[in-house]
């Protein structure tokens, strides 16, 4: 089954708790600038709640390396139970688990991420845990809108950007997954009740 660039999960997160993990997590240590400087201006970084066993480099503890497999908790998942339990609901492997960051005036240019779609078996989740009214994320163009607590796959095999134009910081919960069956039904669920409301 192919499924469209965009599907809201049948999945809500509680907004206020996301952010009191994030908080926790960024008192404990700081972000890390995304390593492809080429796909953006300003500023994004990332820290990883999830990363591939033995890695202690913080640019290699935030890559997502599409062919490993073995990836584990990193000491700040493991002090927010919150983020654990957001985790614990996606019932599908899950490999890197990520909080990144767009900065106030930043851009990420348009690219395309080759791997991430769900007809090819892996599949990319954004939780929004902060947000603004001037931050925009397009795929193939068009807006997806995106709100706190909601989780979205995005097929970013297809081109896709972001800005933050407003004056407070982006922040996503990232959520790499390999599709199964219960991540198919999640989406398959999520068309079929988005067709009856329409």
């Amino acid at each position: 089954m192919r499924f469209p660039d965009r599907v809201r999960l049948p999945l809500a997160f509680d907004p206020d708790r996301l952010r009191a993990d994030l908080a926790r997590v960024e008192a404990d240590t700081t972000w890390v600038s995304h390593f492809v400087r080429q796909n953006y201006d300003g500023d994004w970084s990332a820290i990883a709640l999830r990363c591939m066993t033995g890695e202690t480099h913080p640019i290699r503890m935030i890559y997502s390396d599409p062919v490993r497999t073995d990836y584990v908790p990193t000491p700040f998942l493991e002090a927010c139970a919150y983020f654990q339990a957001v985790l614990a609901a996606f019932e599908c492997p899950l490999t890197s688990v990520r909080l990144m960051k767009l900065a106030p005036g930043s851009v990420i240019k348009e690219h395309t991420d080759l791997d991430l779609c769900a007809e090819g078996g892996k599949a990319r989740i954004h939780i929004p845990i902060t947000s603004n009214p001037d931050v925009e994320f397009r795929v193939n163009g068009v807006a997806a809108p995106l709100a706190p607590g909601e989780a979205w796959y995005l097929r970013l095999s297809d081109p896709h950007t972001a800005a933050n134009r407003g004056a407070t910081d982006r922040v996503h919960l990232v959520i790499d997954a390999r599709m199964n069956d219960w991540l198919a039904e999640q989406m398959s669920l999520a068309l079929a009740t988005e067709g009856a409301n329409a």
